[in-house]
């Protein structure tokens, strides 16, 4: 799979059933090689379009599954915020 299909694909939360958004980036180890972190923006700040909080850092291996439309992920959504710096 490439990262641009994997950016088309939504990323639901099972614990909840909600839709975090799409994959917008991905965090590699340095010294293997392997994906570490999936990254979600989080939700837009005034009226659902400008400037965002926070986003979401989804670790590999909370990953339930990846499929043709979805990636499911098992994650307490607030321990996975990461402030975005000004």
């Amino acid at each position: 799979m490439r990262f641009c299909d994997l950016q088309r694909k939504e990323v639901i939360n099972v614990t909840d059933g909600k839709c975090l958004g799409n994959v917008r980036d991905l965090e590699f180890d340095e010294c293997n090689g392997c994906i570490c972190t999936l990254i979600v923006p989080g939700p837009a700040k005034w009226l659902g379009c400008i400037g965002r909080e926070f986003e979401l850092f989804i670790p590999w291996n909370r990953i339930v599954k990846i499929g043709p439309d979805i990636v499911l992920v098992d994650v307490e959504e607030k321990d996975c915020r990461r402030k975005i710096k000004d």
